[in-house]
């Protein structure tokens, strides 16, 4: 089994891109499943029903989200469908779901999504303690488990690798938008990358217009963030390669398109 993740897309420009490649990479890699990070697919911040359905349309099994979750209004007309879920870890009774369960080739896969609490200035709940109360409660019921985690720290990210260690298929993080190159199989069989990088405009700071963000950094104003216009547009992410018996983590591999 094959499955397909790509880092988090960055405006009409990074899902462009996604409707573009998405169909041929399928094929071409033998994908069977896709998960995307949409938080930043609308303008940069958030996501709307239309983008939802493009990606849907486009291949995308699940969309996992992140801190900007709420950034666009639009997605509580959304947030209970079966392919979006948003950080599990977000207080009680928040709308929306922490992780789903899907089918795919008689197996049935798990994704989680989790936010972490390191300089990302959201009331969220303990990442470790809610990743492990969910695993314990699917792990007999699932075959593979998936986490995204959206985090800004490297240690809190590689923490939870190990922590997760044996217990959950793959551990990926979003959020930083530069693919790490640390990807690897941890050593009691879990797929682990700190991040996996975003899909938008290469000329650009994190997917930000650059004369923008220097501006914010020299003047310490608070210039207004704003896609870049870049035409290059990259996409980052990896192939996760599954025993299709066991359905344990072979390979891992970085991908830059």
């Amino acid at each position: 089994m094959n499955i397909l993740i790509i880092g988090d897309i960055v405006g009409t420009s990074g899902v462009n891109k996604v409707k573009e490649i998405l169909p041929k990479i399928i094929k071409e890699e033998k994908i069977d499943f896709v998960i995307a990070n949409g938080e930043n697919s609308a303008d940069g911040m958030g996501i709307t029903s239309k983008i939802f359905k493009e990606l849907i349309l486009a291949g995308v099994n699940v969309i996992t989200m992140g801190n900007h979750t709420w950034g666009k209004k639009d997605i509580f007309n959304i947030i209970d469908n079966k392919n979006i879920i948003r950080p599990a870890n977000y207080p009680k009774d928040v709308v929306g779901k922490g992780y789903g369960i899907y089918e795919c080739k008689d197996k049935k896969i798990a994704v989680i999504n989790l936010i972490g609490r390191a300089s990302m200035n959201v009331l969220s709940e303990n990442p470790f303690i809610i990743a492990n109360d969910i695993v314990d409660k699917i792990k007999d019921d699932v075959d593979v488990i998936i986490v995204d985690f959206h985090a800004e720290a490297t240690a809190e990210k590689i923490a939870m690798g190990y922590y997760l260690d044996g217990k959950v298929t793959c551990v990926f993080g979003t959020h930083t938008h530069v693919a790490t190159a640390d990807e690897t199989i941890l050593e009691n069989g879990t797929a682990y990358i700190t991040d996996i990088g975003m899909t938008g405009p290469k000329k650009s700071v994190i997917g930000m217009d650059v004369e923008a963000s220097i501006k914010r950094f020299v003047t310490t104003l608070p210039e207004k963030y704003k896609v870049s216009q870049d035409q290059e547009i990259i996409c980052n992410g990896c192939i996760l390669k599954l025993n299709s018996e066991s359905c344990r983590a072979e390979k891992i591999v970085r991908i830059k398109l």
